[in-house]
């Protein structure tokens, strides 16, 4: 018998809320597929089964918050074995003390009347005793609750607290080093000019396409920028599965993955980029999506920012930061021209590599970037 669990989607995450099941008891299933959908701070997603089998039994009913690594479903008769669901932070424990659902602690006699004496509100005093009862009260009264959040408090997105714990994080546990290198885009401005020339406008190729062919191939140079970083050490990752970090309408960023990039041509890495960007803002994503990234590619050019140094997603290794087409001065054949250009930034992690290697990576997305002849 298998389990269904609640996955995790990033070291940020530590529970999700069942929206839907899409599968009922008795029903088949086979790996990959859609079997419910569940919200989390940062989005609403489709859960993807881990197993072939038989839906045995749902564990958990729509609306219901779980932690992560809790068990959802279970299923009989798996057909073939399948790779181990990403490792998931443990539950929280459960707590020491606990309160009825009327609101009043459980207190032994003694403990109420020590408490009348002492002026103690037993509702704010943890019980010690078997089941959480309150045995000992303090002789002096606990200090009052806080106030309520100011309406500014209260106002805080959950999905910005989340994005900003993961990236405290990462700076406080990987040491990253940063490298820069600016390129020149003549060559692919004037191949996406004559490619779109011939293009449908819901078919234009965008330079991020550009990038994410240029990063994904440059990681044959330089593998050990592709994997991630566990208790075990680096994993590297023979797929090359590249996250786009997407701006979401209301606040926040995720980062799914473009699978097996590095093996598909321009116009196919726009449209499954395209793809992605409609499913991300319309909360259709696969969790798969989000927990597959081997490296990540963040891209604040259309915003107008020269260049971005980012912030290492763990357990990934590496981010390469992209920033605005810029005309600037540039040496061709002893002459100063004009060209477009693009800074192209790495973060990566130096327990994995060093700047060296990270150079060399540069250099190949640039070497990339100058090679549009083919596909």
């Amino acid at each position: 018998m298998n389990e269904l669990v609640m996955p995790s989607l990033g070291a940020d995450m530590d529970a999700g809320t069942l929206v839907e099941w899409r599968v009922k008891p008795g029903d088949k299933v086979h790996r990959g597929q859609i079997v419910a959908l569940i919200e989390t701070q940062k989005a609403t997603m489709e859960v993807e089964c881990w197993h072939d089998g038989v839906v045995s039994e749902l564990l958990i009913a729509p609306g219901e918050r779980v932690p992560v690594g809790a068990a959802m479903a279970r299923l009989n008769g798996a057909v073939t074995p399948t790779p181990t669901p990403p490792p998931t932070p443990t539950p929280p424990p459960t707590p020491t003390h606990a309160i009825p659902a009327t609101g009043r602690a459980l207190s032994s006699p003694a403990a109420r009347r020590l408490a009348r004496e002492r002026g103690v509100d037993l509702a704010h005093v943890a019980g010690t005793g078997r089941h959480g009862v309150i045995r000992d009260v303090p002789a002096f009264p606990p200090p009052p609750p806080s106030p309520p959040p100011s309406p500014s408090a209260r106002a805080r997105s959950p999905l910005r607290d989340a994005i900003g714990a993961a990236m405290a994080r990462s700076k406080r546990e990987i040491p990253h080093y940063y490298l820069a290198r600016t390129a020149s885009m003549r060559r692919a401005t004037e191949w996406l000019a004559r490619t779109n020339a011939a293009l449908p406008i819901a078919e234009r190729i965008l330079p991020a396409a550009l990038y994410l062919r240029a990063v994904a191939r440059a990681l044959w140079d330089v593998p050990e920028l592709n994997g991630t970083f566990g208790s075990d050490g680096f994993q590297a990752s023979e797929a090359v599965h590249v996250g786009f970090a997407i701006a979401l309408r209301g606040g926040g960023v995720l980062a799914p993955a473009i699978h097996d990039a590095d093996e598909k041509s321009v116009p196919e890495l726009m449209a499954e980029l395209r793809d992605l960007v409609h499913r991300a803002r319309s909360g259709a994503l696969r969790t798969s999506e989000l927990t597959d990234p081997t490296i990540t590619i963040t891209s604040v050019g259309d915003r107008g920012a020269d260049a971005v140094w980012g912030v290492i997603n763990p357990p990934q290794v590496a981010i390469v930061g992209v920033g605005a087409l810029v005309d600037r001065p540039w040496v061709e054949g002893g002459a100063v021209v004009v060209h477009p250009t693009v800074t192209l930034t790495l973060s990566a992690d130096h327990r994995v590599s060093d700047g060296h290697r990270g150079g060399v990576f540069l250099a190949a997305v640039d070497r990339y970037l100058q090679e549009l002849e083919g596909p």
